[in-house]
């Protein structure tokens, strides 16, 4: 007789200064209907988990954080569009579909949001994070296939950073031959950026005070690199850092009809001033994008598939370390000079 649930485990943060424990769990074998089961092949600590444990970001206590990831379907609930032995990324939240929220296009801010790696932990189901050796997803879940080509290091983040990038690029319009596109910020975020809008065509700069980072987004596809604000306007301006100083850099130099694109500030921090005139007579347009859609998830991986031998994405990522050592990830993770992503194989 076939168990009705397999053994898994989890890495239960209790707050941050408080060591992670690896907690025994069973998952049901069987999901419900819109459910996928799915074992983790490998995830990554993204900077908002960093943040998190460090308490520079709210987030449930106790919880199972993680939400880059890559694994395998273990077994799929009606109504699902994978099959078990599919490799998959999903997206950062699950969303209703019938919100006002999600009827106006943006799901990725549903009423009803799930985001995993966000949640309260319920040791009844606690399979809602990264961290862990199976994650159970929930309806309303976007679920891409990856394939094998594509490393389980380049694939893990698409869940997170690819993702976001491609609607921070969706967010700023068209972008291709002839665009001059500043991001601000070599981290994850802008290098995946730099890679994207240069692959589109775009001539971009990119602002950084790291020389190291500054010399990683050269082989990322940057034209030029500086450690301030560049010479000379841009169509597009891409904010990923967070700096109030960046946000300020890209509105000083945004062409007439240009866009700016703000995703790096997702904590708080100081007010920018913003000359309402200079906005009016410049016809510019500032945008704010947090999460992502579901069609963003998949031109991530469309992108990752067609371009991860292109860029150097796999050397951004350290580890991997065993889920009983994901202490020692995340201390890698916040050491200067670290790759931007630590993995943890569980």
């Amino acid at each position: 007789m076939v168990a009705a649930t397999l053994p898994a485990r989890y890495a239960r943060w209790d707050g941050p200064g408080a060591p992670f424990r690896v907690v025994d769990a069973d998952v049901p074998r069987e999901p419900g209907p819109g459910e996928v089961l799915v074992a983790i092949d490998l995830a990554t600590v993204c900077g908002s988990d960093l943040h998190t444990t460090r308490g520079r970001r709210s987030s449930p206590v106790p919880g199972v954080l993680g939400h880059e990831q890559v694994g395998h379907v273990v077994a799929a609930g009606e109504g699902t569009t994978v099959d078990p032995g599919d490799r998959v990324v999903w997206s950062v939240a699950a969303s209703c579909g019938h919100c006002r929220r999600c009827a106006r296009g943006i799901p990725q801010k549903c009423t009803d949001l799930l985001k995993y790696g966000h949640q309260p932990l319920d040791p009844a189901h606690p399979l809602t994070g990264g961290f862990a050796t199976h994650c159970l997803l929930a309806p309303g879940t976007a679920v891409e296939v990856v394939p094998d080509a594509v490393p389980d290091v380049v694939a893990a983040p698409a869940s997170c950073a690819t993702a976001t990038v491609a609607a921070v690029l969706d967010a700023a319009g068209p972008v291709g031959p002839g665009d001059r596109v500043l991001v601000t910020g070599a981290g994850m975020l802008g290098l995946t950026a730099t890679a994207m809008a240069a692959r589109a065509g775009a001539e971009v700069v990119v602002s950084d005070p790291h020389p190291e980072r500054r010399a990683q987004a050269v082989a990322f596809g940057a034209a030029a690199t500086c450690d301030g604000a560049p010479g000379g306007v841009v169509d597009v301006a891409l904010e990923l850092s967070g700096a109030a100083a960046a946000v300020r850099t890209c509105l000083d130099r945004l062409d007439v009809g240009g866009t700016l694109v703000l995703a790096g500030s997702v904590s708080p921090g100081p007010a920018v001033e913003l000359d309402p005139e200079r906005v009016v007579r410049g016809l510019h347009t500032v945008t704010g994008v947090h999460n992502y859609a579901p069609r963003h998830l998949a031109a991530a991986v469309e992108f990752l598939v067609g371009n991860h031998d292109r860029y150097p994405f796999a050397s951004l990522v350290g580890g991997p370390y065993a889920l009983d050592d994901i202490d020692a990830a995340f201390a890698a993770a916040g050491r200067p000079g670290a790759a931007p992503r630590q993995a943890v194989r569980p």
